[in-house]
């Protein structure tokens, strides 16, 4: 067993039950002329993060534990798409919509895929799903199982949509859970900080935080 010095108090896990789930990062929420940049967000609160996300990515790849990267997009039908969700607000594009990076957030389309930097290697599971958490309409609770995790390390964005939606879904499932604070971010600075602080509160009712350095040392 090994211990993080987390947040509200130590995270102790055993490194061949544990994973690392890398929410979103993609190049529509990420880059300039991305979806997150048509709804008027500035993308470089995201952008900054990538370097942070790769550490901690590479320190679970130098430990050899289960990674998994989720991107969230639809079929090109737009069949797993509700309208509720596609047609919500007032948007100058929408989901499925001709972008600069091909349609939004579409399977298979550039703007869908994972930044470059973060790329999934072989062996690494990437998991395509439709709504904000990763467990809905995914295979993901299977993966789970059949590798015997029990603790997950979340990192990814945005911090207070899909990133505390899964983690939420993980604890309810009973997984134990913590978040790399610094590898996680919102088009929002206050909405990250209130996530942060519910996911930790009384007692970690939803799970731990702690910093990339702490997770890589206690790896290391």
């Amino acid at each position: 067993m090994k211990t993080i010095a987390a947040q509200p108090f130590d995270f102790t896990f055993d490194p061949a039950c544990t994973a690392l789930i890398v929410i979103d990062m993609q190049r529509d929420f990420i880059e300039p002329g991305g979806f997150g940049a048509t709804l008027g967000n500035d993308v470089s609160l995201l952008s900054a993060i990538v370097p942070t996300v790769g550490r901690l990515i590479g320190a679970f790849r130098a430990a050899g534990l289960t990674i998994i990267h989720t991107r969230e997009c639809h079929r090109p039908d737009l069949s797993d798409c509700p309208p509720a969700k596609r047609l919500r607000g007032k948007p100058s594009m929408r989901i499925g919509d001709p972008g600069s990076m091909g349609r939004i957030l579409i399977a298979g389309e550039p703007g869908a895929d994972i930044v470059p930097e973060l790329a999934a290697k072989p062996g690494e599971i990437v998991i395509d799903k439709p709504g904000k958490g990763a467990f809905y309409a995914t295979r993901l609770g299977d993966i789970l199982a059949e590798r015997k995790i029990t603790h997950l390390v979340f990192a990814g964005v945005t911090t207070e949509v899909c990133v505390q939606t899964t983690m939420r879904e993980a604890n309810d499932r009973g997984f134990e859970c913590l978040l790399a604070e610094d590898a996680t971010e919102s088009y929002f600075p206050e909405f990250k900080k209130a996530a942060i602080e519910m996911i930790r509160a009384q007692g970690a009712i939803v799970g731990w935080t702690a910093t990339v350095d702490q997770v890589a040392a206690a790896l290391g």
